[in-house]
């Protein structure tokens, strides 16, 4: 393993996220104060409970779920699309580097981008609400796996895209619909019968319903299949990035 290009890599996209520091940090403390006014606020003097939690507690691991999800996504995509685009992707392909070293160096940037992300979005929450963590392994065990699974993803589109436009198709028209219909401003015992059914076929569900149950000891799901899908999701998004490297697939044309 050459940690010295894994090293290059992950340096070099950092480097691009901290020359825009202040908007990476405040960007999202005004839209998680917003989701905390209208959702917390307006929605919450309506809901007062759920499942025995105050509504603003109770959407916190979901908000932080959207906004690591799109960062996951957007700095995977936007990392290895960017070489691809101004055709330095050949140069990287011909070093003596493989493709773990640079999935590990993309992915591992991106993952950290949206890890940051997450952790200010949850100390943001901590001002609007009180919150206690009942497993906190669990929690950071579960923003790391969302971190890099979607990191990958987004690696995955980054590839796939053939313009700055398709970098935006699959986050905006199919994950962001998935992350609001997944459970994450409300509990699935809240939806009748029928679409508690429908539900449990959106792979969301179970990312929210275990991160919820790491804050709150309680969940829509069992946790053991909330983690069992999380790591599927891993390994697959891993398995296709080798298929991708093995075959040249949109990186040689």
């Amino acid at each position: 393993m050459n940690a010295g290009a894994i090293w290059a890599i992950y340096r070099f996209e950092m480097a691009r996220f901290f020359r825009t520091m202040t908007q990476s940090f405040i960007s999202p403390v005004i839209s998680t104060s917003l989701y905390f006014v209208i959702f917390g606020t307006a929605i919450g003097s309506r809901i007062e409970e759920v499942d025995g939690l105050s509504y603003g507690a109770f959407i916190v691991p979901g908000l932080i779920m959207l906004s690591v999800i799109q960062q996951a996504i957007s700095n995977g995509s936007f990392g290895i699309y960017f070489p691809k685009f101004i055709g330095t992707i050949y140069e990287l392909l011909s070093a003596p580097v493989n493709f773990l070293e640079i999935v590990a160096g993309y992915v591992g940037a991106a993952a950290t981008k949206a890890l940051f992300i997450g952790l200010v979005i949850l100390g943001t929450a901590a001002f609007f609400v009180d919150l206690s963590i009942a497993h906190p392994v669990a929690m950071i065990a579960f923003l790391l796996l969302t971190c890099l699974s979607f990191s990958l993803l987004g690696f995955i589109i980054g590839i796939w895209a053939g313009n700055f436009e398709q970098l935006q198709i699959v986050p905006l028209l199919i994950v962001t619909p998935l992350v609001f219909l997944g459970g994450a401003f409300y509990s699935l015992s809240m939806l009748p019968p029928i679409w508690q059914t429908i539900t449990l076929f959106n792979p969301v569900v179970y990312l929210i319903s275990g991160f919820r149950w790491a804050f709150f000891d309680q969940a829509d799901l069992p946790i053991l299949l909330s983690l069992f899908a999380i790591t599927g999701f891993t390994a697959g998004c891993l398995g296709f990035v080798w298929w991708i490297f093995r075959t040249g697939w949109r990186l040689r044309d």
